[in-house]
């Protein structure tokens, strides 16, 4: 018996030459797709950095060394200048700080930190980002202000 025409499809030489080229122009357009798309693709994640925001406190400070802005905190103390976030770590409670008992407390769960945002207590696992804090100076190397960097 004679098979019909065209059913001797797997084995010639012809058509392995064709799956290969097939296969290799499958390749290729992959390749050239991927190269086309990476860019594009990388683009759509695109960010642009949100400039800081400077906030200027005037100098001098209230005599408990303390100035408390609407996203920070401001200590002055005679090692230095600190500003921390208000924004509790835990769930994003406004903390406030507790003059008496001189560490900065969350009203929400009592989270507890220092006045350098280090966590005491509570159930916040994070300490609290701090700020860079410049000062203004005139002439005479008086303070005027201080500002900053959120």
């Amino acid at each position: 018996m004679d098979a019909p025409a065209g059913a001797n499809r797997g084995g010639g030489p012809e058509n392995g030459r064709r799956d290969l080229l097939v296969r290799w122009m499958q390749w290729t357009a992959a390749a050239a797709a991927a190269v086309f798309l990476y860019p594009l693709l990388r683009f759509t994640g695109h960010r642009i950095p949100p400039k800081p925001r400077l906030v200027e406190v005037p100098a001098p400070l209230p005599l408990s060394g303390v100035h408390t802005g609407h996203d920070f905190l401001l200590f002055a103390t005679p090692e230095g200048v600190t500003a921390v976030s208000r924004i509790c770590t835990h769930l994003g409670c406004r903390i406030n700080y507790q003059q008496d008992k001189q560490y900065i407390e969350c009203p929400c769960h009592h989270s507890r930190f220092t006045p350098d945002g280090q966590r005491i207590a509570g159930p916040a696992e994070k300490n609290l980002p701090r700020y860079e804090v410049t000062r203004k100076e005139d002439g005479e190397g008086r303070v005027t202000a201080y500002v900053v960097h959120l």
